[in-house]
């Protein structure tokens, strides 16, 4: 029986990837896109379509009163944003200034030797067994710093895996889902949870002018959940996606690890020591209270550290890179340098074109507003079925999951959302912080599914280095198994946390 299902399920994915893959290029698939939000946005604008609803305002962080129309894309001014906006939208995209800065170091340090030394050096110490929980939870952790796993850990991944002579699609599957499928969970604090801890607490207010959300409030139950979404990443890893995937066979001949030479040696001791010079050197400038790089009132969070991360981590990757060359006689001289960096922007090129044409549909559909008419219909829905208890927030996680599918930013769903389910689980008795945790849960799971989320091109770039044919079906049918069982286990653990009864954070309550 066991084996049936299973062989039902691999067909399933086999199907998906077949089909999806049949589609056209990914290029083209996000032209089509964009035509059909241009049609649709007119048909709703000649329908006079519009949702009011109460939001936060992103900058006043007030709960207000909001009147939203859908816009056309075929009017005058819909036209003329279209074609006045095609450079920004590319230039503004979210995915693009990280991934191109972070490459110019990550290329530089692939492109030495370094990297593969490193993973050579890794592979004959490292217990094969704990590769997998490993890169998951890396990739978890890896929240902290914003978008620097997309960018950094995901292509990492499946160079971890191929040093250990497994299949790199599988590694970029882990590293994938700890990065995007545990978006919320981590060991520690993040860039969002002031961001919606500030949007909660104001949403409160509408019942309870008094009430205040920390970002500490969901700390207990995100730092217990990482430990599920890395169980979970392991055994979806080991026991679906690899065995699927069978042995890799690549597109040209690569270099296994092997045996590194005594100059490697030298160069990976010397690389390594400029690695830890450089962390103390942002150590000491984000540790003290009076730190360069530290935010008002002392604050890592919200500082410059946080919002210089990319550059740190091109930095973490780009001098032990260039001492490596040098030791090694890889890099002679300055031109060899930036020879290497132009080098490695070569290999995004693809990326690039997809990211253009992929800005040009995101942006457009966020212009006609219909992400937050389908955010406000959902909400609508979700009141109308008279639930309560585990239950009701079951329906809020789903309907959270559906969501994320149509507006990748967890702070702009949950500026429409948290004015309405807020106050309104408020008045079931369900306090502000559980409404907060089970929205996050559902935001997380879906990541890895949605074309919508702006590193989503990014990763199907990642996943064409092996393998030309690799496309979008290809990974929502790795990744499709990592969304579901995430989704229900982590759904699972949360209605055993309700029902024990254990805050979600230091001085929480379950109930209102």
């Amino acid at each position: 029986m066991d084996q049936t299902k299973q062989s039902k399920s691999l067909r399933f994915l086999n199907f998906i990837e077949e089909k999806g893959n049949r589609l056209p290029h990914p290029v083209s698939i996000f032209v089509l896109f964009t035509f059909i939000v241009i049609v649709l946005s007119h048909i709703f604008y000649l329908m006079g379509t519009s949702v009011t609803f109460e939001g936060v305002n992103q900058e006043t962080m007030e709960t207000e009163t909001q009147t939203v129309k859908i816009v056309s894309l075929l009017v005058p001014e819909g036209i003329a944003y279209m074609f006045s906006n095609v450079v920004s939208n590319f230039t503004s995209f979210v995915a693009l200034g990280p991934v191109l800065v972070a490459m110019l170091g990550v290329g530089v340090a692939e492109k030495t030797g370094y990297i593969g030394a490193l993973m050579t050096n890794t592979v004959t110490k490292a217990p094969k067994r704990l590769v997998t929980p490993i890169v998951v939870l890396i990739g978890v952790l890896s929240n902290v710093a914003a978008s620097v796993g997309y960018v950094v850990l995901v292509p990492l991944g499946a160079i971890i895996f191929l040093g250990f002579k497994r299949h790199p699609l599988a590694g970029l599957s882990a590293a994938f889902a700890g990065v995007a499928g545990g978006y919320s969970a981590n060991l520690f604090l993040g860039t969002n949870d002031p961001i919606l801890s500030g949007m909660t607490t104001e949403a409160s207010h509408i019942l309870d002018a008094e009430y205040i959300v920390n970002p500490t409030d969901n700390w207990f139950f995100m730092f217990a959940s990482t430990f599920l979404i890395v169980l979970i990443g392991t055994i979806v890893t080991d026991k679906i996606v690899e065995p699927r995937l069978g042995k890799f066979v690549p597109n040209e001949p690569i270099e296994y690890p092997h045996t590194i030479t005594g100059i490697e040696k030298k160069g990976l001791f010397w690389a390594n020591i400029s690695i830890l010079i450089t962390i103390i050197a942002i150590a000491l400038l984000v540790l003290p209270k009076n730190g360069w790089l530290r935010g008002e009132g002392g604050s890592i969070i919200q500082s410059p550290f946080m919002s210089s991360i990319i550059f740190l981590m091109m930095l973490i990757f780009l001098i032990p890179g260039i001492v490596y060359g040098i030791v090694t006689k890889t890099i002679k001289n300055d031109k060899d340098i930036a020879n290497l960096m132009s080098s490695s922007l070569e290999t995004m090129a693809g990326f690039i074109v997809l990211i253009f044409f992929a800005a040009q549909f995101i942006a457009l559909f966020n212009y006609t507003n219909m992400g937050t008419l389908i955010a406000v219909k959902g909400a609508d829905f979700l009141q109308s079925i008279h639930l309560d208890g585990i239950p009701l927030l079951i329906a809020f996680i789903l309907i959270s999951a559906c969501i994320n599918l149509f507006i990748a930013a967890d702070s702009a769903k949950w500026a429409i959302m948290a004015p309405v389910f807020v106050p309104m689980f408020m008045q079931m008795g369900i306090s502000p912080e559980i409404t907060q945790a089970a929205y996050r849960i559902g935001d997380s799971a879906t990541n890895i599914i949605s074309p919508l989320m702006p590193f989503f091109p990014l990763v199907v770039a990642f996943a064409q280095r092996y393998g030309k044919n690799n496309g979008i079906g290809t990974v929502v049918s790795l990744m499709l198994p990592y969304s579901i069982i995430i989704l229900v286990c982590w759904t699972i653990f949360f209605a055993i946390w309700y029902f024990i009864g254990i805050p979600v954070g230091p001085g929480t309550s379950l109930t209102y």
